[in-house]
């Protein structure tokens, strides 16, 4: 008897510890991100109001130092997903990666201009200096080129005295006077128009002016196809607590208030344009059309920017974009 008893506590303090454990490891799931990049002000407000526990998941951000660093982290396994252009995942996809794509975000950035150029709208380029953040094959100058093309019969690229460069040396570039106008990315757009500047194009409303209808994303969460197909729970819960934060974002101003010191905006001006921007490119819907759209800009891509951009894709891969709507 004695023998009895001395035997049955370990095996019920094992089930104990057994279901504790259970319920104190929610599916997991890994997110790199920019110290100071739009990701990172979401999973503040998932953490802030614990909706990745309200989804039965754990958020586990990995702090990377640039976004090439966000690739080849993902690439490597060491996160289980980041916020990329879907370019990059339809060029992997097609070289046979298996990552797929849900929309984070419809801004990308704009044409503006110091409140003194002369400057006021895209033929007047000609013969300006005009930065462009990033590379010649970023989608927003590829993407101008055209609207340029197509509208004026302008070659911007060499119309315009184009220089390539990070955007927080162009914008210093810019404050000297050594540029007439820039294109860059919403961030730092909305940071010159606290300034002064003036917008002249958002990169959306060229892409309207092609004829592609609205509601086409830039950027979004990339994935692994198989590692969302074992972990659908993760997935859906993260999806789900990402738009609920994003709902918080698009109604709240005292939650930007809080997110201030991540925001880097240097006073309340800076924060407010922060604020709209975010806001204004905020994915409102995600149906057949919007992916339509999203195809018919690549073409428009593929055809400017030629093998260099898309490599021998002609056409999205399917499998893209991860199968999920919603509306509203």
């Amino acid at each position: 008897m004695m023998l009895t008893r001395r035997a049955l506590p370990p095996l019920a303090l094992s089930a104990a510890m057994l279901a504790r454990t259970a319920r104190a490891a929610p599916p997991a799931i890994r997110v790199g991100v920019l110290r100071f990049g739009t990701v990172s002000w979401e999973l503040e407000v998932i953490r802030r109001h614990g909706l990745d526990e309200a989804a039965g998941i754990a958020v586990a951000p990995l702090e990377l130092a640039a976004p090439q660093a966000a690739q080849v982290a993902l690439q490597a396994g060491q996160v289980d997903t980041i916020v990329v252009d879907w370019l990059w995942v339809a060029r992997q996809r097609g070289a046979g990666a298996d990552w797929s794509f849900v929309p984070f975000s419809n801004a990308v950035g704009a044409l503006i201009a110091p409140a003194g150029s002369p400057v006021a709208d895209l033929p007047g380029l000609a013969g300006r200096r005009l930065g462009i953040a990033g590379t010649p094959l970023d989608k927003s100058w590829l993407i101008l080129r055209a609207y340029a093309k197509q509208l004026y019969g302008l070659a911007l690229d060499s119309a315009a005295a184009c220089s390539f460069g990070p955007p927080p040396l162009l914008a210093e570039q810019m404050r000297a006077g050594r540029l007439d106008a820039l294109l860059t990315f919403w961030s730092f757009a909305a940071k010159a128009e606290a300034a002064g500047a003036r917008r002249i194009l958002t990169v959306e409303q060229a892409v309207a002016g092609l004829g592609i209808a609205g509601g086409v994303p830039y950027i979004g969460y990339a994935f692994s196809q198989r590692w969302a197909e074992a972990n659908p729970v993760a997935l859906d819960g993260f999806l789900a607590a990402s738009r609920q934060a994003r709902a918080i974002l698009a109604t709240s101003n005292t939650e930007w208030d809080r997110l201030k010191p991540l925001t880097g905006a240097a006073d309340d001006g800076e924060l407010a344009r922060l604020r709209d921007w975010y806001r204004a490119g905020l994915p409102r819907h995600w149906n057949a059309g919007d992916r339509e759209a999203a195809l018919r800009l690549y073409a428009v891509l593929a055809e400017i920017g030629g093998r260099e951009l898309v490599g021998p894709v002609a056409a999205v891969p399917e499998g893209t974009f991860w199968p999920v709507t919603w509306e509203g």
